[in-house]
């Protein structure tokens, strides 16, 4: 019986499970600038950890560790009233050199929807808040960004509802407002809540664009079995490796562990990748 359960978890759940057993108290290694781009994603679940303590010094000390050069951030406002945002920003730009994207109409948010984008170096030549369909309140937020070697590179951050259907409905937006704009090497990431494989997955929706994304379980962070949170590009080989960020803080500090890429410097560059 328990054996015939094994063998029905999907490969990448087992690789998961065995390679934390493998790791002890999990690491991680800095990253080479000369790689790329390192880009991430973290649900951060309002700054409440696995303790159930609210502590956003914690998840400003798992960015520090992580030192992308783009992260997107989900739940990192509070959900009604509001908005209010739960970092400190000014510590953030301090220690860690990135600063927030800026969007319209929030007050006290620090994003749209739970939604923010931080990055380190570039100028934001636009900013495109989308609010997704379905039952409940849910985001994306579209940033353009050009980059110091004179490349376009755009981030699209999101937050994709519970329901199967709701997630199908956001994916066709993105895609449909994707459509309407210029074309641009394009990653989007967040927390997409599909953790279903194969035909019934919800991301299928976004396979034409960005193809099948990697699934790196990622939640819950203490053993992550479930890849709900992804990082998937418009072009084969514009991204690379593909990991979570597991170290003893980031399993303590956020129901997720982050997950982080590398951008090729050189597909950017030349606005194609070969």
């Amino acid at each position: 019986m328990h054996q015939n359960r094994r063998a029905s978890l999907p490969a990448s759940i087992l690789a998961s499970i065995r390679a934390r057993k493998d790791r002890g108290a999990g690491s991680h290694s800095p990253h080479d600038p000369s790689s790329g781009l390192l880009v991430a994603s973290y649900n951060v679940h309002k700054c409440v950890g696995v303790d159930g303590r609210f502590d956003p010094g914690r998840i400003a000390q798992v960015i520090r560790e992580i030192g992308a050069d783009i992260i997107a951030l989900q739940e990192a406002d509070t959900r009604f009233g509001e908005r209010r945002g739960l970092l400190d920003l000014n510590w953030m730009e301090r220690e860690t050199g990135l600063c927030p994207v800026p969007v319209s109409g929030v007050a006290r948010a620090h994003g749209w929807h739970g939604n923010v984008v931080f990055f380190r170096e570039g100028l934001v030549r636009d900013v495109h808040q989308i609010k997704l369909p379905g039952l409940e309140p849910r985001g994306a937020l579209l940033t353009e960004l050009d980059l110091s070697d004179g490349s376009t590179f755009r981030v699209i951050a999101a937050h994709l509802g519970l329901l199967n259907r709701s997630r199908q409905q956001q994916a066709r937006m993105i895609l449909d407002i994707l459509g309407s704009r210029a074309e641009h090497p394009t990653v989007l990431m967040g927390d997409l809540n599909e953790w279903r494989l194969g035909d019934r997955s919800s991301l299928n929706t976004l396979a034409t664009v960005f193809g099948l994304p990697a699934a790196v379980p990622s939640f819950p962070s203490r053993l992550p079995v479930l890849a709900l949170d992804r990082i998937m590009a418009n072009r084969p080989g514009l991204i690379d490796q593909v990991q979570t960020h597991d170290t003893p803080l980031s399993r303590l500090a956020s129901d997720h562990l982050p997950i982080k890429a590398v951008v090729k410097i050189d597909a950017l560059a030349n606005g194609a990748v070969g």
